[in-house]
C-alpha cells in the first residue's frame, strides 16, 4: 500500500459551538493520511499518475474557510471532498486540532481523528 501524507497544515478558521468562536477563530492543525496506488506515478514520474498534493492542500483549506459547529463535521465534508474528487484514494484519516480551545487549563489542543475505508 502506498500512502500520501499531508503534516501539520496549519490555518486560521472560525469552528466552534460558542458564538465568539466563530468571531475570533484560532490556529487548527490539520493531517491527513491518503492510502491509494502510487505505483504508476513511481514508475513515470508523471503528475497525472499520482495525487497532487497541493490540490488535497486546496480542498483541506477550502473547507476549513467554511465556518461549522464541530471539528467532526468538518473532517467529514474533507474526507467526503478528497475522496469525491479523488475516486482512487482507499482509505482517508484525517486528525484536526485546535489549537486554543476554549477549556481551563494549558494544553498544546484538543484533537478529533476520523477515518474512513472506501474499498474492502
Amino acid at each position: 500500500m502506498s500512502r500520501i501524507y499531508l503534516e501539520n497544515v496549519k490555518i486560521y478558521a472560525y469552528h466552534g459551538v460558542l458564538p465568539e468562536e466563530n468571531i475570533v477563530g484560532t490556529y487548527y492543525i490539520v493531517n491527513a493520511e491518503l492510502h491509494t496506488d502510487l505505483w504508476n506515478a513511481a514508475a513515470s514520474d508523471d503528475l497525472k499518475d499520482t495525487i497532487s498534493y497541493a490540490d488535497i492542500n486546496d480542498i483541506i483549506h477550502n473547507e476549513m474557510k467554511i465556518k461549522y459547529k464541530l471539528l467532526e463535521h468538518v473532517a467529514g465534508r474533507i474526507i467526503l471532498k478528497i475522496h469525491e474528487t479523488f475516486p482512487q484514494v482507499d482509505y482517508i484519516k484525517l486528525k484536526i486540532t485546535k489549537t486554543a480551545p476554549p477549556m481551563k487549563g494549558e494544553m498544546t489542543g484538543a484533537s478529533i481523528e476520523l477515518e474512513k475505508r472506501f474499498k474492502p
